[in-house]
């Protein structure tokens, strides 16, 4: 006899993305490239997938700090000192390295407070909704990433009213904002780096709104910690040269190659947070150990070894873009290590992933609801210690593909 949870299983499979992905895998079991589980790394950016030995271009490292002696040694100190974990909410106590590491990120930043969470998606679902009220309104791109979003929701269920506007699209933001009115206060949501295309936002446009119609802005710059602006501070402050009347959110789990994320804002919102963000009160804090290793990020990135770094990444994005271009592909962003070029069709973008695959170089085939129907991407993440043999590599797999895979070109698109 069928249980409860046996007709619950099947009411969801058919419902939703469930169902859209479900069939995706039936069509396509072995070039989907889901799921798929690493079973070493390194030395380098090797990794070991299927049995093979492939480079990986998809790894979020960006500094490939992941692989540095010193960051490790850090970890290793942090579990000695700490254990595997404090054992309680922050709600009650946190472990020293917990607010050196927030000192640090804040002076670093060069704002007056920071809040470290489990994870950024964690710090938008309980920052996003504990930021404002029933009488307030959120404003968010379309193409902001699924964690604001998801925080969106929440938000939305407790009683405050959401928009979208499009993507990118500054004027697009003021018509929502003044046909939204009226309202107490209003929270303006972008990324600082859209993380599929590479792509950055108007920043100084969209600020400049914020101040002129009473909202207030809030930047999820993920993929822009570390790789971006002075320091590796991010998008925000190089663009704007401010933090006044924003929020900007980074990740401890990418460039950092550490674990957890972080709100930067002023100091009275510091305890503020705490007190309103349910994520942080009831998601569990970062294991110790990796605050250790945060602390030594910091110290990296305000170094003078960081240009050095940095020139490293950028000279390891200007060779792939150029070479990507050579090739007459799409390219969309190329401002950051996120490299995407675009295919289309959901099959011909799996395809294509696959292919790149079986030559030994792991990317991302992403498709659809990540990306619009049939704007598939290959995404490509660029590290900085990515070697340009590798990188040559795979431009020649790609000069390759172009006979197995129909891709689209600038000259057609043209």
């Amino acid at each position: 006899m069928a249980l409860p949870i046996d007709h619950l299983f099947q009411s969801l499979r058919r419902n939703g993305v469930a169902r859209f992905m479900e069939h995706f895998f039936s069509l396509y079991p072995d070039t989907h490239m889901k799921d798929m589980t690493v079973d070493a790394a390194g030395p380098g950016r090797e990794i070991e997938i299927l049995g093979r030995r492939v480079i990986n271009f998809g790894s979020d490292s960006f500094l490939g700090l992941d692989r540095d002696e010193r960051v490790q040694d850090a970890i290793a100190r942090g579990l000695s000192r700490w254990g595997t974990h404090n054992g309680g909410s922050r709600a009650f106590t946190s472990v020293r390295a917990n607010v050196e590491a927030e000192e640090k990120i804040a002076a670093w930043l060069g704002m007056e407070a920071a809040l470290i969470y489990p994870s950024v998606t964690l710090a938008n679902a309980g920052a996003i909704p504990g930021l404002v009220t029933r009488s307030d309104i959120i404003v968010a791109d379309e193409y902001a990433h699924n964690s604001i979003h998801e925080g969106i929701k929440i938000a939305k269920a407790n009683g405050s009213r959401t928009y979208t506007f499009r993507h990118n699209d500054a004027d697009h933001l003021e018509e929502t904002l003044k046909s939204a009115r009226p309202y107490k206060h209003a929270l303006i949501t972008i990324d600082g780096v859209y993380s599929m295309s590479g792509q950055l936002p108007p920043l100084k446009d969209i600020h400049r709104i914020a101040l002129d119609n009473d909202a207030i802005l809030y930047v999820d710059d993920a993929h822009g910690t570390g790789v971006l602006g002075s320091h590796g501070r991010g998008t925000v402050y190089d663009n704007l040269g401010t933090y006044d009347n924003l929020f900007v959110i980074g990740s401890l789990s990418k460039a950092f190659s550490c674990l957890g994320g972080f709100i930067g804002c002023q100091a009275d919102f510091h305890r503020l947070l705490k007190i309103r963000s349910n994520s942080y009160i009831f998601g569990g804090p970062v294991a110790p150990c990796y605050l250790e290793g945060v602390c030594t990020v910091v110290d990296i990135l305000m170094s003078d070894e960081y240009a050095l770094l940095k020139s490293r990444l950028d000279a390891n994005v200007r060779h792939l873009v150029t070479g990507i271009e050579a090739l007459d592909l799409i390219v969309l962003g190329g401002l950051t290590p996120i490299v995407s070029f675009l295919v289309g069709d959901e099959e011909a973008t799996l395809r294509a992933g696959w292919f790149l695959f079986e030559r030994g170089y792991y990317v991302q085939s992403v498709t659809f609801p990540a990306v619009p129907y049939h704007a598939g991407v290959i995404r490509i993440q660029v590290n900085a210690n990515h070697e340009a043999g590798q990188i040559d590599g795979l431009l020649g797999a790609l000069k390759q593909l172009r006979g197995h895979v129909p891709l689209p070109g600038m000259q057609r698109a043209a």
